[in-house]
């Protein structure tokens, strides 16, 4: 409450926070949920010590530092390494060296790699208006070439999985650090406070490398990490009791649960993933009454299901994280990420050996929903306002390892970007005559980032915390020297 009149009869008074005094009588979690729902946006924690350094502790919506041009981000993330020459960047001296040494050094991963060339797997051919190559074996995607901005030059900074992909996510090849998704949450809220601001949707069966931490939020207020939804069964898993209760029972336990975290915050002041677990309370009693509804399949049309191969075993389960992904960005959900089949394996684009099998398996996969979810996001005005994100953690290298695999690359990747304002059509940068390193118009990772965040209205040096000391940010701008690739952009940021 901390109310401020100046009343000589309330002397002595103890004045409470509204969160206190929400938790202290007894009402807890279920008032909780009842308070926000009557419209009351301000109950969250108060008094921390710690205060002076949090800009925001909550899911409200933001504005960024200008004007953005999209508002929400898709990101598909194809664990492994996608192999860019034979899916996205062909090459002719590849094919026509092949099986002859490889005239230099290169740098390789594991033990198995030979210094002899191998030559594209498939056939590659020009799609749309824009004539973008292509392989054969992603031919949805091929079908939305015009849709596309294709970078070819995209290179990182280590090419083993785990710090691949964290420096992908975080920006950096060092585990604990927030992702990219923490960072836009912090920064811009949601637009529905009825679901979290950044979604993860995994395989069912399973976890990608390195599992939940590539959705950490690192030092960012626990609050900013991903949440994990489900995209068989129930989307959002333990939200509602399991088996009947006692009439008056859930009311206790809830207010049991909320006297114990309100003694546990008063002794651990500025603990924010208790204040996040709190908050995640109150959001899960929303989600009762709105995630159901929202992530209910069933009221799609037969000929959206089929778009996205819902009909097929094959395509099915990716088909369905983005179908799911395309109903929570429509939302208001600002950030959804969703990962890869676990077949061929954990790693399914990580083709050290079999490449010309495994690729087509995790292609017949992922082709069709990915190209599915630009087609329908298109169709209802969203991807205009909507980043989709099409990237691996790095490519693969030109040499052979196995004699029908290749190794990991991380000089050299390609990655695909619709929406959100980036130009139709276009192909940026390009890599040596092999297509071992990126030569022409190269993209860092924090480059990548950088306009990203630009694009949603963010100004990568301004959008910082305290951290070990001092303001980091996701591209720690001062040491990488991350900028903004204007040329990719249909319109410069109004920085």
């Amino acid at each position: 409450m901390n109310h401020k009149g100046s009343c000589d009869c309330h002397k002595g008074t103890e004045w409470l926070s509204r969160r206190e005094l929400l938790q202290r009588s007894g009402l807890g979690f279920g008032h909780l949920a009842l308070t926000y729902l009557l419209g009351d946006l301000t109950v969250r924690a108060e008094g921390s010590p710690a205060a002076s350094k949090i800009l925001h502790n909550d899911l409200k919506a933001r504005q960024g530092h200008f004007r953005a041009g999209a508002k929400a981000v898709i990101q598909l993330m194809q664990n492994g390494g996608p192999s860019q020459m034979d899916l996205f960047d062909p090459k002719p001296e590849l094919n026509k060296w092949s099986g002859k040494p490889y005239p230099g050094e290169v740098e390789t991963f594991q033990l198995n790699n030979k210094n002899i060339l191998l030559g594209t797997q498939f056939q590659f051919r020009k799609h749309g208006q824009s004539g973008m190559d292509m392989s054969e074996i992603v031919p949805h995607l091929g079908s939305m070439a015009d849709e596309l901005c294709m970078i070819r030059s995209m290179h990182t900074e280590h090419n083993n999985h785990p710090e691949g992909l964290t420096m992908i996510q975080t920006g950096k090849i060092f585990a604990g650090r927030p992702a990219m998704g923490s960072w836009i949450s912090y920064a811009l809220g949601t637009e529905n406070q009825n679901l979290p601001a950044y979604i993860v949707l995994r395989d069912p069966a399973g976890y990608n490398t390195s599992g939940k931490m590539v959705w950490s939020s690192g030092w960012l207020p626990a609050l900013y990490q991903g949440v994990e939804f489900s995209s068989s069964g129930t989307p959002v898993h333990h939200l509602s009791p399991s088996h009947p209760m006692p009439p008056g029972a859930q009311r206790d336990n809830l207010d049991l649960l909320a006297n114990m975290n309100e003694e546990h915050r008063r002794t651990h002041p500025g603990e924010t993933e208790l204040d996040a677990r709190i908050q995640n309370y109150e959001l899960a009693a929303r989600m009762q009454l709105a995630a159901a509804e929202i992530l209910d399949l069933s009221k799609e049309s037969d000929a959206t299901k089929k778009l996205y191969g819902l009909d097929n075993p094959i395509t099915a389960g990716y088909g369905t994280r983005c179908l799911m992904a395309r109903r929570l960005v429509e939302s208001g959900v600002r950030f959804v990420q969703i990962f890869p089949p676990l077949v061929p394996s954990f790693q399914p684009w990580d083709n050290h050996n079999n490449l010309h099998n495994d690729l087509q398996s995790i292609c017949a996969q992922t082709d069709q929903p990915a190209a599915a979810l630009i087609k329908d996001l298109k169709a209802k005005g969203l991807l205009d306002e909507t980043i989709v994100m099409w990237t691996g953690e790095f490519g693969r290298l030109p040499i052979t390892e196995n004699d029908n695999g290749r190794d990991h690359n991380r000089h050299a990747f390609t990655l695909l970007l619709a929406g959100g304002g980036f130009k139709n059509g276009l192909i940026y940068g390009a890599t040596d005559e092999f297509g071992y390193k990126a030569v022409v118009d190269r993209v860092s990772v924090p480059d990548l980032h950088a306009t990203i965040l630009a694009q949603l209205g963010l100004d990568h040096k301004r959008l910082t915390y305290p951290h070990a000391g001092r303001e980091d940010s996701l591209t720690d701008s001062g040491i990488t020297g991350a900028r903004v690739i204007t040329s990719v952009l249909k319109s410069a940021p109004s920085v």
